[in-house]
């Protein structure tokens, strides 16, 4: 499957710019004319609050709202109910530290591993401070893979959450989800996948995959910044404590005491995004219309080609696997240079790249780094942004004497 030629023409932002390559979707990806159309649509033709208004237009906004429920459940081949509206991952991740945390203790393991970003680590280590329960990390392997063998022995029955990035924003490399969870399950843990970058680049099942929870971002999805998904099998959610608290999550209000809504609204907190969730649903809309399939051999087939292109470049290294399943972004270093210079030398040709630890420093301490430089590609990139890329190293080496 191929992506629709005109593509280009559906990312205003692109000519907009002014470069000749942006190779930055990692952090965030650009927006479609049909998401900032759907974003406008509300905000200039039936803006007001969702759930409380008793007027037509209020019930218009809450309609479409609530809509997008149902587009990020057939994405995921989840259903509406199982789906929670966030901030983003990182917002996500902080909630099921919270919540889930509250219910481990000392003696109990919390499971991660070496290549987290800092959203994926930071809030357990502070709910294992605030409760008492260990981190462990899965170690990775010299050719940045996960070391399943070592997995298996740091998943025990001490274990409570398996909580891991599914595609490594840092080195491109793509777990094993299905063969973690199976792992988490046994010891009768539950599995939770950051699912910030596999999200843009490949078709999601959570039902395959058996993941208890899953978070990915709209911002890395063609969609607008400041909202996210939180996915979570309805049982577990039921169970689950809210971790933000006030208006709209609540079922009923004394002054004593209060009891919560069901889930999902009981997540859900205050005034929603409502801008921001119509356009994830535009987003998820516009890439499903493409279709996932198309999108990952794409992906996989501008991977290989910039792999080999950057490969042959004289005293650069590859920071992730060259071989087997990753996804489109890659991390590379060039003797001699830091990631800052080569990215800000690489800007003056025109060339949209980042330069440093990429939210991850554990990681780079692991591997020795100060940092890397990382180009990431959209569905909007082709083999010419890669091209321009090399031209930029080659430039920049020049600049550098090196």
């Amino acid at each position: 499957m191929k992506l629709p030629a005109d593509i280009l023409k559906d990312f205003p932002s692109l000519h907009a710019m002014g470069m000749r390559a942006y190779l930055d979707s990692a952090a965030s990806s650009l927006t479609p004319v049909s998401v900032i159309e759907a974003m406008d649509d509300y905000y200039g033709n039936f803006r007001a609050n969702v759930h409380r208004g008793m007027y037509a237009t209020s019930a218009k906004a809450t309609e479409r709202y609530e809509a997008v429920r149902s587009v990020a459940a057939k994405f995921l081949n989840a259903s509406a109910g199982e789906i929670v509206f966030t901030n983003g991952t990182t917002d996500a991740l902080n909630l099921l530290a919270s919540s889930l945390g509250r219910a481990f203790g000392p003696g109990d393991e919390v499971v991660l591993t070496e290549m987290e970003h800092h959203a994926n680590l930071v809030p357990w280590q502070e709910a294992a401070k605030r409760h008492g329960f260990a981190l462990k990390c899965i170690p990775l392997t010299p050719d940045f893979t996960l070391d399943m063998g070592a997995a298996r022995a740091v998943i025990t029955p001490k274990t409570k959450a398996v909580s891991v990035v599914h595609a490594s924003n840092a080195l491109g490399t793509v777990n094993p989800a299905k063969e973690l969870a199976a792992l988490a399950h046994a010891v009768g843990a539950v599995i939770i996948l950051d699912a910030a970058q596999s999200a843009a680049h490949m078709k999601l099942d959570v039902r395959d995959l058996d993941c208890d929870f899953l978070a990915f971002s709209a911002h890395k999805t063609y969609g607008p910044t400041g909202v996210g998904v939180l996915y979570g099998k309805k049982a577990l959610l039921e169970k689950m404590e809210p971790a933000r608290y006030g208006g709209d999550m609540i079922r009923e209000v004394k002054l004593e005491s209060s009891t919560w809504n069901e889930s999902p609204w009981k997540f859900e907190a205050g005034t929603p995004n409502v801008a921001g969730v119509i356009g994830l649903g535009a987003a998820l809309d516009y890439l499903m219309g493409i279709g996932m399939d198309a999108v990952a051999s794409h992906d996989a087939s501008l991977t290989k080609y910039a792999l080999e292109k950057l490969s042959a470049i004289p005293g650069l290294k590859i920071v992730g696997p060259t071989a087997g399943e990753r996804i489109g972004a890659i991390s590379f270093e060039v003797e001699g240079a830091h990631p800052h210079d080569l990215a800000t030398l690489l800007d003056r040709e025109g060339v949209a790249i980042r330069g440093g630890h990429h939210c991850a420093m554990p990681l780079m301490t692991k591997l020795g780094l100060v940092g890397t430089c990382r180009a990431s590609f959209g569905i909007y990139n082709e083999e010419k942004d890669v091209d321009a890329l090399v031209e930029a190293i080659a430039k920049a080496k020049a600049v550098l004497k090196i």
